[in-house]
């Protein structure tokens, strides 16, 4: 079977004002800390990757972390946010097995890559996550589940918006409480906002209820079957310092 395009193609989540290129010991520290944020129910594996061509912006050596969500692979690296990385549905266990078809499909310079085993006692700082909205947006919903609160079909909103240098993205969580939908921005936690819950069902009118018409494109991805309640019934230690970036 030929093999088709990324499963969500549209969903690379950038910052929208660019970033010196991080170091590779800088790419490693957030991977760790991405996968100490999702926590041990999420599947999920910090890699080494050998970039053999330069462009897009990867080193010589990327560390990222992979990790499983809405039944499918993701792919995070501090430089560029979180990306899809399968290529199909319902082949969790193929592409677990052999990352190297999905990596060339991001890049063609990623030629080789190997599991970053984990530190025997190691104790991550929590650190601001960079570029880290997609995953910080689970987390939120899970921090929210912890205390108790409401979450009717919980939801990521990736976008895009417009502006002189392209498109950029950003995600964001959304759910139903009562007949409203709220959204919570993990660039702004503390004010969430409400709007009525008819357009939590299409993510282009969501996303320009919150930001306009410069928003160019959107899509929402259920957090439902990922993110059951009972699964993460304990809070998030969302209390924890946040160290600043290195």
């Amino acid at each position: 079977m030929k093999p088709t395009p990324r499963l969500f193609a549209l969903v690379l989540l950038v910052v929208a004002i660019l970033l010196p290129a991080l170091r590779a010991d800088a790419l490693l520290l957030h991977a760790r800390e991405a996968r100490a944020r999702l926590g041990a129910e999420v599947w999920s594996q910090v890699i080494r990757v050998e970039n053999q061509t330069s462009g897009q912006g990867y080193p010589k050596v990327v560390y990222a972390l992979v990790f499983e969500l809405a039944g499918v692979l993701w792919f995070y690296d501090a430089a560029h946010g979180t990306q899809s990385f399968s290529l199909h549905r319902g082949r969790l266990a193929e592409e677990k097995a052999d990352f190297a078809p999905l990596l060339r499909d991001i890049h063609a310079g990623f030629a080789s890559w190997s599991v970053v085993p984990d530190h025997a006692g190691e104790k991550p700082v929590r650190r601001l996550l960079r570029n880290g909205c997609f995953i910080e947006s689970v987390v939120a919903l899970r921090e929210r589940l912890g205390r108790g609160g409401e979450a009717v079909r919980p939801q990521l909103l990736s976008y895009y918006l417009k502006s002189n240098d392209g498109l950029h993205g950003h995600t964001v969580l959304a759910y139903e409480t009562g007949d409203r939908v709220e959204i919570v921005d993990s660039a702004d936690p503390g004010r969430p906002l409400t709007f009525p819950a008819t357009l939590g069902r299409d993510a282009l009118q969501l996303a320009r209820a919150m930001l306009g018409q410069s928003v160019a494109a959107a899509r929402l991805i259920s957090l439902e079957p990922a993110l059951a309640p009972e699964r993460f019934a304990a809070a998030w230690a969302a209390s924890a310092p946040v160290a600043g970036e290195e």
